[in-house]
């Protein structure tokens, strides 16, 4: 009994609605989404705005009152209108494949759901939903049973845990307790030139230092160079410094290029040096059976990152650290807990497990239901053959360009990324007989060129190309990881540059 005497079974706050308005709500909502699936392929690309107005007609003030769902919905397709579309099967910018529906309303449980996945005991099914989805995409690169993991934001999440884990395991000293500032001897990560952005930025948060990031110059099919490679850590090592990681990329975001693994795994099991791959983009190409070989060697790694929203077709955020040593990236997280999340049943059990254990996050979405989905609705064999279908236009790409007389290939096409620039009529004549100073300048003006004619792309709202730096040169980049994309695509992008240079030569 209350205090008063009386008490009641509602509130006066209760944010719930009615059956009949939750079915409105859902048929409206679910409509928007199915038509927007439905039209994507023929929106622009890339909105006609700018920064600031893209919103400035939506209402900017904090609402004090709620609004009718029409006025909502209408603001919404406001805001898809304002968006770049990976969807698109002309959206070649980054490697972000588009949402499956079957992703998208997978996500849509997930959020009705919305437990947090920190551990078995809040939330069972979910828990070992994730921890079943993590064994098959350990299973996809040859991990064993053995291995474990844990899905995370993205890739740059999962190369931060990875480098902590391997600062942790390598260091041979308590430096959870004691701070970097105990170790002694810089500890040095070795990558190519060509890694991803979040492998120095991993080294910066960790306090390890950008400066102890060595990275080594890439071979002229920009994989890293494992001669080099050597010579680099065995000269810290005479200089009394400490190396304990080496990271290769299973695709470059650059160019997709996947390094030498087995080589680079050789060297790190002589040094005693943990091997990281960042395969976040490229490691699902494995699936590809005529790209399987250019992945030997990615099962020795100690420690993976892979983004299914990269090119599995899962909405983001779907990322994954694989991990071949689960007790290794234990000892570098479950060290003191708070009372209020301490598990109380016995260690070593299902019931025990947490993954605030192998990770940094402690609330953490649904993530796996969309892989479990889509993997479950699709089946592997469809989802590998789209993946294939990714590389093989790639490759057609490539060939376009190669065997064109206005356009030059500036890396080989080794998975779905393909850079190129165009050349006005006569570059290639100019080039070939162009002195060391003359071909500076005539490149220099190419990469303006190019520079201009990207931005005039993304503008049009026809196609959405991105740019690669390599060797120090403007480069077009495409990356192809749509189910949507078709060879008229290509084509169609081809002709829109040169429609673009048109107008921009004269």
């Amino acid at each position: 009994m209350s205090a008063t005497g009386n008490t009641t079974n509602s509130r006066k706050s209760d944010l719930g609605l009615s059956k009949a308005e939750i079915d409105s709500l859902s048929s409206q909502v679910t409509g928007l989404v199915t038509e927007y699936f439905g039209q994507v392929s023929d929106l622009p690309v890339f909105p006609q705005t700018s920064g600031g107005p893209t919103i400035a007609h939506l209402e900017s003030h904090l609402p004090l009152a709620g609004e009718p769902l029409e006025k909502l919905l209408a603001d919404c397709r406001a805001i898809i209108n304002g968006i770049r579309h990976n969807g698109h099967p002309r959206q070649f910018g980054y490697v972000a494949s588009p949402a499956t529906p079957a992703g998208a309303f997978a996500d849509l449980i997930a959020s009705a759901l919305n437990v947090n996945v920190t551990a078995w005991r809040s939330a069972p099914a979910a828990t070992e939903l994730e921890r079943m989805v993590v064994r098959w995409l350990g299973s996809m690169i040859g991990y064993s049973e053995e291995a474990h993991g844990l899905l995370t934001s993205g890739g740059s999440m999962a190369n931060l845990i990875a480098m902590l884990i391997a600062h942790r395991a390598k260091a041979k000293e308590d430096i959870a307790r004691m701070g970097l500032w105990s170790y002694g001897p810089p500890m040095t990560i070795y990558t190519s030139d060509q890694v991803h952005m979040s492998i120095q930025k991993a080294a910066d948060i960790l306090g390890i230092g950008r400066d102890q990031v060595r990275t080594i110059e890439s071979d002229d099919t920009f994989h890293l160079n494992v001669r080099a490679l050597r010579n680099q850590v065995q000269e810290d090592l005479r200089n009394g410094l400490k190396p304990f990681c080496v990271v290769a990329s299973a695709g470059t975001v650059n160019t997709g290029a996947v390094d030498p693994l087995n080589e680079i795994a050789d060297l790190a099991a002589e040094f005693d040096l943990w091997f990281h791959i960042d395969g976040a983009y490229g490691a699902p190409a494995i699936l590809d059976e005529r790209k399987r070989w250019l992945f030997a060697g990615l099962n020795r790694a100690d420690s993976v990152s892979l983004d299914a929203h990269k090119w599995l077709y899962v909405p983001i955020d779907a990322g994954c650290l694989l991990f071949r040593n689960h007790a290794a990236a234990r000892a570098a997280f479950a060290s003191g807990e708070a009372d209020y999340i301490r598990v109380l049943e016995q260690p070593d059990t299902d019931e025990a497990f947490a993954f605030w254990d192998y990770g940094i996050e402690l609330s953490r979405r649904f993530r796996a239901l969309k892989i479990w989905l889509t993997f479950r609705y699709y089946g592997l064999t469809r989802i590998a053959a789209a993946i294939s279908e990714d590389n093989s236009l790639a490759e057609y790409l490539g060939r376009c360009v190669d065997e064109a007389d206005d356009f030059e290939l500036l890396a080989p096409v080794e998975l779905s990324i393909c850079c190129f620039r165009y050349l006005p009529r006569g570059s290639k004549a100019s080039l070939a007989s162009a002195s060391v100073v003359e071909r500076a300048r005539i490149d220099g003006e190419l990469d303006q060129l190019n520079t201009r004619l990207m931005l005039a792309v993304q503008r049009g709202g026809q196609a959405y190309l991105s740019n690669a730096t390599l060797r120090g040169g403007f480069a077009l980049r495409a990356c192809i990881t749509n189910f949507r994309t078709t060879q008229a695509d290509i084509d169609k992008t081809l002709e829109i540059i040169r429609e673009a240079a048109r107008r921009e030569t004269g």
